[in-house]
């Protein structure tokens, strides 16, 4: 047996230990077919027209944050380079992806854990994804990799960056780092992401010099026992956290903000089936975006479960399509008077009982 597997063996037990610390049910999708995605779609925001591509690869190593169930869209074993490169092929020979490439914008690089993490996605996949962006989006200007922040490595995104500025148009570089809740003890004791504001600070002063920019996922509402003013509250501490490190860095900022869905084989899928726990209202994740109004970040709301919520765990009710429309048109425009109006005209119409479990 070569290092290699011994290494991918060790990274297999400790995905699976991960998810048996967090008491998950969940499986794995090891039957996927690894030289296809996971998955891809396209979002509007006010940077442009957006490609989000889910690679099929490892699963996350941290596999134990409370109520996420991504990693069952992932292997449990290694996938290899020529796999992952297979699946960036794919892509580029998709006819709605060929027809957006002369358009698109920005492009966000997942793997429901980390695209930094060599272990879990290829570094040498990584480099090719980079190459083809390069050859087939013309107006690219951002390219985004979600990653947990242990597995940053500021040579290599450097050199990352310069393989970027080979393209057409100028291209900056993004890390997205999943924060999840603000509330230190709720993050680390309650849904165990294992994050300290010390690694943030000190990540966005490294991004700073090198003209990076930083994206930062919360969840609002994600544990039980949260109010849904608590929730509110939360995510105004995250906006004006993120905020002063804007104005102390000039670092360019996003708050990604997902309501809380209901993901199967979670903990947090039990809470709810025992009425302990029900998602926030989309009327309250409007109030909390509305916080951002006059503050040096952009905010843009996830409004998508990614087909990961369990039956009826969904934060998405009857009655909230007219909402939905100016949450998207804010993620177009950043237009806080839109939203307030959309805000105040569903406050005025009769509210509907919905049941919750």
């Amino acid at each position: 047996m070569g290092k290699q597997d011994i290494n991918a063996d060790s990274v297999t037990r400790q995905i699976l230990q991960g998810t048996r610390a967090a008491e998950k049910d969940h499986a794995f999708d090891d039957a996927h077919d690894p030289s296809r995605p996971a998955d891809y779609w396209f979002q509007e925001s006010d940077e442009g027209p957006i490609l989000f591509v889910v690679f099929y690869s490892q699963a996350c190593r941290w596999s134990r944050c409370l109520s996420c169930n991504l990693p069952a869209r992932m292997s449990s074993r290694h996938v290899p380079f020529p796999a992952l490169m297979a699946q960036v092929d794919y892509l580029f020979q998709q006819h709605d992806i060929l027809q957006l490439a002369p358009t698109l914008r920005k492009v966000i690089v997942s793997n429901n854990g980390s695209v930094l993490d060599e272990a879990t996605f290829s570094s040498t996949a990584l480099i090719y994804l980079l190459a083809k962006l390069n050859v087939h989006l013309p107006r690219l200007a951002v390219v985004t990799l979600e990653t947990r922040i242990e597995y940053v490595d500021l040579p290599e995104l450097e050199f990352l960056a310069r393989a970027l500025r080979e393209g057409q148009t100028p291209t900056a570089l993004e890390l997205a780092v999943g924060f999840e809740v603000f509330d230190d003890r709720i993050r680390n004791e309650v849904f165990h992401k294992g994050l300290q504001l010390h690694q943030v600070d000190e990540l966005c002063a490294k991004l700073a010099r090198y003209g990076f920019h930083l994206k930062c996922y919360f969840m609002q509402k994600p544990v039980p026992g949260m109010s849904d003013a608590e929730a509110i509250q939360d995510i105004q501490r995250a906006i004006d956290y993120l905020a002063e490190l804007a104005r102390i860095h000039g670092t360019r900022i996003n708050l990604h903000l997902n309501p809380t869905y209901v993901a199967f084989g979670t903990a947090l899928e039990r809470s709810f089936r025992s009425g302990e726990y029900a998602p926030p209202q989309l009327a309250d994740v409007a109030r909390a975006a509305l916080l951002a109004e006059g503050k040096p970040i952009t905010l843009y709301v996830g409004l998508s479960d990614e087909d990961l919520a369990c039956e009826g765990g969904s934060f998405v009710r009857p009655g909230d399509e007219a909402l939905i429309a100016a949450l998207e048109r804010f993620n177009r425009s950043q237009d806080f008077a839109g939203l307030k109006t959309a805000l105040a005209m569903g406050s005025r119409r009769p509210t509907r009982n919905t049941p919750q479990r």
